[in-house]
């Protein structure tokens, strides 16, 4: 089959059929999925988790058997460069070690399972260009400092000789990008590559992808939720739902025309950068095909709720014979803000700049170094560990990952109430019905309450981070990453969740994210956080709409925006490489000063190395 150019695509999938075998028989994967994706083109696979998305990309690369799968049904036509084309669904398993990583490469979604532990980076990187282009040692080590280089990463000679739990998250997925350009291959698949990434660096790699499949004619295949990524990425896009392609277009006319009721829903959940312009608070999105309560912007209070002064964390960092103290991590570094009853206050910024371990500290789950945070009028950092506890009531945290953050053993009702156990309130049948009207709250079904965090979906499993926070009637939520995991349509209905809960009972967040967009939508102040500084702070309106710091406005620069008119050029994307936060001892940091450029609207002046 050749495409308009005249030419056989790199990669032509025709009706495939995936099964699993499970202990109930064969479960559909994929029913029914063909498309193509031809040379210097990017086709994006965009679906929900369980639309079939990843099986569809799994079964190119002959991997699908090795997770219980099996090709039933379907041919996967790929255009051989120097052979001719092959249907990999008949290929042995010899020929595709020799096709995977040299002709095809893969960028998977986490990084820290695609790479090996007990390996250095350096080795990581140079095993597939010895094995599949015969490179010496020397040969190879040049090629992945310029790879890594390629991919932006800061000290490569450093790296190649650090292991990948050294790194961040946003490192070990450059690795893993670099890994799968080492040798130039025709296609490249790429697995919700970014899902895991700030929001600057996301902009360097999807820029970087994009320049890489110009200069080199791969063709990319590019599988992910976020509609965002897909409007500054797609040529093509595919749709996929429950195992079956739904729509197929070029990027503009899925966007501007989409014909299938699930697409137009998937785009009407995303919060896109800019919507709220010219709305002072936030409020809730309109979402198709479900009934909602009509909720009006929420305004909250103006009587403060936290009040955090001089907050200071740092991490001691040990070296030498003795394990002596030779540096310190500036985590968190003289952060003051307040948080008014019944509003949020977001705190953005990327990896490592320091908003989780502030989330932390406030709620002493690490102890900092100086600093005042003033709850309700009671001074966390002064309680003993008893009185501590008791505080506690009043604040609690949603964690990113909520089956990490739930006990796998314990059935949901159990965790909900647990909460409610330690501290000796709402016992016997009281208790019960509590866990039942905090279910209906986060709109579970009653009957999930017998069932374990593994039957559910990560939706559903963070509704139930959602009620288990809620089960003591805090005053103050700490929400880390709360819906980063989750899916577009999945994300905007526990946003608006936690808003509709913050207007009926007066809830006051600290939402801590990396999504600008998300930020945009649920937040009454902004802070802006690098190297454990607030570089700016103020009403989200003023922050979003006239942002001064320059590390914010390349912040705002960087977001992929969902809509094709408005892809970003990667001229645009001018990022420093972010200094170290370790300093060694006796380093004593300017403090915070600033300047207030609107009523309420504060910019560092200190030199924050941007």
């Amino acid at each position: 089959m050749l495409d308009e150019t005249g030419t056989a695509p790199i990669a032509d999938i025709q009706g495939l059929r995936v099964e699993f075998q499970t202990k109930d028989g064969p479960v559909l994967g994929v029913e029914d999925v063909s498309f193509t994706v031809n040379s210097g083109e990017t086709v994006c696979i965009v679906g929900e988790s369980g639309s079939g998305k990843s099986v569809s990309s799994l079964s190119l690369m002959r991997l699908v058997e090795f997770g219980g799968g099996e090709i039933a049904g379907g041919r996967l036509l790929f255009d051989r460069k120097d052979a001719e084309q092959i249907d990999l669904a008949k290929a042995d398993q010899s020929l595709m070690q020799t096709i995977r990583g040299n002709e095809i490469g893969m960028i998977f979604q986490e990084p820290m399972t695609a790479l090996n532990p007990v390996f250095t980076v350096g080795r990581q990187l140079t095993e597939g260009l010895r094995l599949h282009r015969g490179m010496s040692k020397s040969e190879a080590e040049a090629r992945a400092l310029e790879l890594m280089n390629q991919v932006r990463i800061p000290e490569p000679e450093r790296r190649l000789v650090q292991y990948p739990h050294e790194l961040s998250g946003g490192m070990r997925q450059r690795v893993v990008i670099a890994m799968a350009l080492a040798c130039k291959p025709r296609l490249l698949i790429a697995d919700e590559p970014t899902t895991a990434l700030d929001v600057t660096i996301q902009a360097e790699i999807l820029a970087l992808m994009d320049r890489l499949k110009r200069e080199t004619g791969t063709a990319v295949m590019f599988i992910t939720h976020d509609m965002a990524v897909v409007a500054q990425m797609a040529d093509r896009v595919v749709v996929m739902f429950r195992g079956n392609k739904v729509e197929e277009g070029t990027v503009s006319e899925i966007f501007e025309n989409p014909q299938h009721p699930y697409t137009k829903a998937l785009l009407a959940a995303v919060p896109k950068l800019g919507e709220m312009t010219g709305k002072t608070y936030p409020e809730p999105m309109k979402l198709m095909g479900r009934t909602q309560k009509e909720i009006l912007p929420i305004p909250g209070t103006e009587e403060p709720l936290l009040e955090v002064k001089g907050l200071t964390t740092r991490f001691p960092v040990k070296g030498g014979f003795f394990r002596r103290l030779v540096a310190n991590v500036h985590a968190v570094e003289d952060l003051s803000f307040t948080i008014n009853k019944g509003q949020t206050l977001s705190l953005v910024g990327e990896s490592g700049c320091g908003k989780s371990t502030a989330g932390r500290s406030i709620l002493r789950l690490v102890d900092p170094q100086e600093g005042s945070v003033i709850l309700d009028g009671k001074d966390i950092m002064a309680l003993s560990d008893n009185d501590l506890r008791t505080a506690r009531m009043d604040m609690q945290m949603i964690f990113q990952d909520p089956f990490a953050s739930l006990n796998p053993q314990m059935q949901l009702a159990d965790q909900v109430a647990e909460p409610m156990h330690n501290f000796g309130m709402f016992a016997g049948e009281e208790g019960r019905k509590r866990v039942e009207m905090l279910f209906d709250r986060v709109e579970l079904p009653r009957s999930f309450m017998r069932r374990f965090p593994h039957e559910l979906s990560g939706g559903q499993r963070q509704r139930v981070a959602i009620a288990r926070a809620l089960a003591l009637n805090p005053k103050l939520i700490i929400a880390d990453e709360a819906v980063s995991a989750l899916d577009v349509s999945v994300q905007a209905q526990v946003l608006n969740l936690m808003m509709e809960l913050q207007a009926e009972m007066g809830l006051s967040f600290l939402f801590i994210s990396h999504d600008m967009a998300v930020v945009e939508r649920v937040s009454h102040q902004v802070g802006v956080m690098y190297l454990g500084r607030i570089v700016e702070l103020g009403p989200r309106s003023r922050v979003f709409e006239n942002p001064q710091h320059p590390y914010t406005q390349a912040l705002m620069k960087a977001v992929p925006i969902a809509d094709p008119r408005k892809r970003k050029a990667e001229k645009d994307l001018n990022f420093k490489p972010i200094p170290s936060p370790i300093h060694p001892v006796g380093y004593d940091p300017a403090p915070s000063e600033y300047d207030e450029v609107e009523p309420g609207h504060f910019v560092l002046t200190t030199d924050s190395g941007y």
